[in-house]
């Protein structure tokens, strides 16, 4: 098979879909591939270092798509490589349509392929393609909380582990999965007091193993989180529906009860946020306030550290694109019924049920879609 990576052109992305190790395993069992010009340098990764290990380095977009038949990458595509995406292709990716109607109709259009990284399922359930840069962020989210919560950048003006004689912060994490125990890790380490919520008791009870009882847990409630929003100085959602659209867990009306100049942190930006006044931001210009409160909502946070983020990913990704490659999009598809529950979009059709219910239009299986 021909695979691509193109340079990722979402603002202030940096990840690239491929490391140069994944190009030696393609090429090792008989495949081609393209990488654009540049697409690496964002993670310091060099062309010279792709065409070391058998790849073939491309001038643009446009040729990339042209030559490819497979095409591996970070975000989900703009307008301009929804426009270049053809029925042959397959595009294997975050996604994230859920959240985002006019994408979801623009690759319909292109009737090519499209598998997302974020519903990708293994035997266990588990989403091993979302979880690496769930790690990333959820770490991300507590580091850039404690930093917006400096006076300079708007925030109350508090350490958030304290000093001896002054409290730390206090710190809210609703969503227990792989997002909230990451954030959680780094409040501890820093010391501040951390509170976390999720709707399962098994998983509360996972935590406070797995915190040494360090942090509170508690069940998640819109009265339990409500009353404790007034003492919270930094709060953190977490929240995940598998791709579907996140729940609003606060209100914008519930702003009002909390101290002025707190902040608020949204790691479910990409599916629609968590908190009722998110708007997705980016790294070049992260925060905008909404009553008094600071809102940290940038839609692709992995990307600030893209060196991390691209090798986390790419160690995942790799033997699902390898399989991809081997077998084909419906062979491959067929003999994986994680990688099935990936496809969102084939043949035109939208064939992941909670993208069809959030963008209205008929939902079709996969195996209809891809005649299996």
């Amino acid at each position: 098979m021909k695979v691509g990576v193109p340079t990722e052109i979402k603002v202030d992305e940096y990840r690239v879909g491929m490391t140069p190790a994944g190009v030696r395993e393609l090429v090792d069992a008989g495949h081609e591939v393209f990488i654009q010009h540049g697409a690496g340098e964002g993670s310091a990764l060099e062309d010279s270092a792709y065409v070391a290990q058998g790849a073939k380095i491309l001038p643009d977009a446009e040729a990339l798509f042209a030559q490819s038949e497979m095409i591996v990458k970070v975000k989900e595509p703009q307008a301009v490589e929804v426009a270049m995406l053809e029925p042959r292709h397959l595009l294997f990716t975050y996604l994230h349509l859920a959240a985002d109607i006019e994408l979801t109709h623009g690759l319909m259009n292109s009737g090519a392929t499209c598998i997302a990284y974020e519903t990708v399922e293994d035997v266990h359930g588990k989403l091993p393609l979302l979880a690496p840069m769930s790690e990333v962020a959820g770490k991300l989210a507590t580091q850039a909380g404690a930093f917006m919560l400096e006076k300079p950048l708007g925030g109350r003006g508090i350490l958030l582990g304290g000093v001896p004689g002054v409290a730390a912060a206090n710190v809210m994490i609703i969503g227990g999965g792989v997002v909230g125990m990451n954030a959680a890790f780094i409040a501890l380490g820093m010391e501040a007091t951390v509170y976390v919520y999720d709707r399962s008791i098994d998983r509360l009870r996972e935590l406070d193993i797995i915190f040494g009882g360090r942090a509170d847990t508690c069940f998640a409630t819109t009265l339990s989180i409500e009353e404790r929003l007034p003492d919270m100085d930094l709060v953190i959602g977490a929240v995940l529906v598998p791709g579907a659209k996140a729940p609003h867990v606060i209100t914008r009306k519930q702003l009002g009860v909390m101290k002025k100049h707190a902040v608020l942190v949204d790691v479910a930006v990409d599916q629609g946020g968590c908190f009722e006044t998110t708007h997705a931001t980016t790294h070049s210009d992260p925060t905008y306030e909404v009553d008094g409160i600071t809102h940290y909502c940038v839609a692709n946070m992995p990307g600030a550290v893209p060196i991390t983020s691209t090798y986390a990913l790419t160690n995942a990704t790799m033997p699902y694109v390898i399989g991809l490659a081997n077998h084909g999009a419906a062979a491959g598809v067929a003999a994986s019924p994680g990688l099935k529950l990936g496809v969102n979009v084939a043949a035109g059709a939208v064939t992941y049920a909670p993208v069809a219910e959030a963008a209205a239009v008929p939902y079709v299986t996969v195996d209809e879609a891809l005649r299996l």
